[in-house]
């Protein structure tokens, strides 16, 4: 029963697409904070924020 579930799990892929897109847009991202500065600093704030984000749910 367990073994079942767990290769169930392993072969659940939803919610896969989701991720992939958002691991592409945060490369692009992260190529376009290197090659236009005038939207670095729009972007960087965007990330620090998300980064204070998650290390304050992860210390609570």
């Amino acid at each position: 029963m367990l073994k079942s579930r767990f290769i169930a799990f392993l072969k659940d892929e939803e919610g896969a697409s989701a991720i992939e897109y958002a691991l592409v847009a945060a490369m692009v991202a992260v190529g376009l904070v290197t090659f236009i500065p005038t939207i670095r600093a729009a972007i960087v704030a965007i990330f620090t924020s998300i980064q204070t984000a998650l290390t304050s749910a992860a210390g609570s």
